[in-house]
C-alpha cells in the first residue's frame, strides 16, 4: 500500500497541506534561528562566559517549566480541533479552546508567581545561586507563554501554520533588540554580570508578551469574522478531561525531557566542584557548554517540530478517519524529512565543530579549546535528537500517549547515571555532559522505534529511509572535507574562508546526491506549494 503511494503522480490535499505547514514553519525557524544566533553573538560579547553562565541557568530553569505548564496543551488542543473540523463539528473545536485557554491561564498564572517568589532558592539548589535576579527577570515570560499557547495549538489544528511562525518571529525580534540593548545598558552603566545578565533575561520576557499579545489579536480577528455563525455547542461541562487525557503525558514527556538540561546544569555545576573546580570556573565552563556549543546543537533539532507540528492534525485526521494507509504515508514521510535534515547536520557539527564556532562567535582560543570538543560530541547526538522529537509526535498523535514517558524516563535515568559517573571523572570532566546525552538520546529512539512497529504500525518504512540519506552525507562531508584541506593549504591564511566553501560544497554535493538516489522527488517540490 505504501509502495504504491509513493509511486503516484497525483498528490494529496492532506499531503500538499502537511508539506505547505513545514515549509511555513520551516522558513519561520530558519529566521528565528538566525535571529537566535544574531542574538547569542554580540550577548557573548557583552556578557562573556561567566555572565552567559547566569543567563543560561535562567533560561534552562524557565524551559522545564515553560514545557511543563504549555506542552501538552497545544498539543492537545491541535488534536481535538483537527478531529472536530474533520467531522464537521466547529462549535466543538471552539469548546475546546475556550476550556484550553481557561486551564492555561490558571497554570500560567500560578507557575509564573511561583517561580518569582522561590527564584532564589531554586537558584541556590541548582548551584548558581547568584543568577537569582535573572530567573526572577524571566519569571513573567511562564504566564505570557501559556497565553499563547491555547491560540497556537487552534490555529495548529486547523492547518494554519502562519500565526504561529509570525508569533515565533516577533518574540525573536524582541529578544534581540531588547536583550541585547539591556545587556549592554547594565555593562556600561558598570552593574554586575549578574545583574546585566538579568537585564538580558528582562528582553525574552518582553518579547513572549509581545508575542502573547499578537496570537490574541490574530484569534480575536477571526472570532470577529466567524461571529455570525449560529453553531451551538451541546456541551457544557467543557472539555477539561479530553484535554488533561491527551496533554499530561506531552506534559510529563516534556517535562523528562527538560529535566536532562537541568541535569546537565546541576551536575556541571556541582560534580566539577567535587573534583576540584572552583564555583567561577564551573559557571564558566558551564557558560562555554550552553552559550557555544548546545546553541549550535540545538539549531537543526529545532527544524523537526515544524515538521511535527503539520504531522499532528494530518495524522489525527487520519486516525479519525480510519485511512491506515494514510496513517503509514504521514508517518513516513515525517521520519523521511527529518532523516533528510539531521543526518548531514549531525556529521557536519562533528567534523567542523572548531570552524562552526570560531565563525559564529568568535571565541577566544582558550573558550574554543574549551567548547569545540564538547560541540564535537555533541555532534553525534543531533539525528537522534530529530528522530526523538519525530518518534515522539508519531507515538502521541496515535493516541499511545503514555509510550514516550516510558522511553524519555529510561533516557533521563541513563542521562542522570551518565553525567554524575562521567562529570565526577577528573580524566572526563564536562565531556561527560555530551557523552551522557548521546548513551540517552540512543535509549530514547531504540525504545520508542519498538513501540511504533509493536503499537502503531509495521508499515512505515521508517528504517527503509535510513541508508541512501547516510550515504550522500558520508560522501558529501568526505568531498567538503578534501576541499577544505585543499582551499586552507591554497590560502595559507586560515580563518573563515575554507571552512565557508567546503560548507558551500557539501551543501550542494549533499542535494545533488540525494536528487540522484531518489531521496529528493519532483513530488516533494510540488508539495511545498501553499495551500489556496
Amino acid at each position: 500500500m505504501l509502495k504504491r503511494a509513493k509511486k503516484t503522480v497525483c498528490v494529496s490535499g492532506s499531503e500538499r497541506a502537511f508539506m505547505s505547514g513545514v515549509a511555513v514553519l520551516t522558513a519561520s525557524t530558519i529566521i528565528v534561528k538566525i535571529i537566535g544566533l544574531a542574538y547569542k553573538i554580540p550577548l557573548f560579547s557583552v556578557l562573556r562566559t561567566e555572565g552567559m553562565g547566569y543567563f543560561n541557568t535562567a533560561y534552562e530553569i524557565f524551559a522545564l517549566l515553560c514545557g511543563v505548564s504549555t506542552s501538552g496543551m497545544p498539543v492537545a488542543v491541535s488534536m481535538l480541533v483537527s478531529s472536530s473540523y474533520e467531522a464537521g463539528n466547529t462549535a466543538r473545536a471552539r469548546g475546546i479552546y475556550k476550556t484550553a485557554s481557561a486551564l492555561l491561564l490558571t497554570k500560567g498564572v500560578l507557575f509564573s508567581s511561583a517561580l518569582a517568589l522561590f527564584a532564589e532558592p531554586i537558584s541556590r539548589m541548582v548551584g548558581n545561586r547568584d543568577a537569582y535576579l535573572a530567573v526572577l527577570a524571566i519569571s513573567p515570560s511562564l504566564l505570557f507563554c501559556c497565553i499563547g499557547g491555547a491560540v497556537r495549538g487552534y490555529f495548529q489544528g486547523k492547518r494554519l501554520m502562519l500565526p504561529t511562525a509570525v508569533s515565533q518571529l516577533t518574540e525573536a525580534v524582541a529578544k534581540l533588540t531588547l536583550g541585547v540593548g539591556f545587556a549592554l545598558v547594565g555593562v556600561r552603566m558598570g552593574m554586575s554580570l549578574s545583574v546585566s545578565a538579568a537585564l538580558a533575561v528582562l528582553g525574552v520576557s518582553v518579547g513572549s508578551l509581545l508575542s502573547a499579545i499578537y496570537l490574541l489579536a490574530r484569534k480575536a480577528r477571526e472570532q470577529e469574522a466567524e461571529k455570525h455563525s449560529r453553531d451551538k455547542d451541546k456541551k457544557r461541562g467543557g472539555y477539561f478531561f479530553e484535554l488533561l487525557h491527551i496533554s499530561l503525558p506531552i506534559t510529563i514527556c516534556s517535562a523528562l525531557t527538560g529535566t536532562t538540561r537541568i541535569v546537565d546544569m546541576t551536575f556541571i555545576l556541582r560534580r566539577l566542584s567535587d573534583i576540584g573546580v572552583s564555583a567561577a570556573e564551573a559557571n564558566r565552563i558551564y557558560g562555554a557548554y550552553t552559550t557555544l556549543a548546545l546553541p549550535v546543537f540545538g539549531l537543526v533539532p529545532a527544524f523537526v517540530p515544524p515538521i511535527t507540528e503539520s504531522l499532528i492534525p494530518r495524522l489525527s485526521a487520519a486516525i479519525e478517519a480510519k485511512n491506515r494507509a494514510e496513517q503509514s504515508r504521514a508517518i513516513y514521510n515525517a521520519v523521511r524529512l527529518t532523516v533528510f535534515i539531521g543526518m548531514p547536520a549531525s556529521m557536519a557539527i562533528s567534523l567542523y565543530a572548531e570552524e562552526i564556532i570560531a565563525l559564529l562567535f568568535g571565541a577566544d582560543a582558550t573558550e574554543l579549546a574549551l567548547a569545540a570538543p564538547l560541540l564535537s560530541a555533541l555532534g553525534a547526538s543531533v539525528l537522534f535528537s530529530c528522530l526523538i522529537t519525530a518518534t515522539n509526535t508519531v507515538l502521541q498523535s496515535s493516541r499511545k500517549v503514555l509510550l514516550p514517558i516510558i522511553s524519555l524516563l529510561a533516557g533521563a535515568i541513563v542521562k542522570a547515571a551518565g553525567a554524575y559517573i562521567l562529570i565526577g571523572r577528573p580524566s572526563v570532566g564536562v565531556m561527560g555532559a555530551p557523552i551522557s546525552t548521546l548513551l540517552s538520546n540512543i535509549a530514547v529512539l531504540g525504545i520508542n522505534i519498538i513501540f511504533i512497529y509493536k503499537y502503531v504500525s509495521r508499515e512505515t518504512g521508517m528504517l527503509a529511509v535510513l541508508p541512501k540519506p547516510f550515504l550522500a552525507s558520508v560522501v558529501s562531508m568526505l568531498v567538503s572535507y578534501a576541499v577544505y584541506i585543499v582551499v586552507d593549504r591554497a590560502l595559507n591564511a586560515g580563518g573563515a574562508l575554507p571552512f565557508l566553501i567546503a560548507g558551500a560544497v557539501a551543501i550542494a554535493s549533499y542535494f545533488g546526491l540525494c536528487v540522484a538516489l531518489g531521496v529528493v522527488s519532483k513530488d516533494d517540490l510540488k508539495m511545498i506549494k501553499r495551500k489556496d
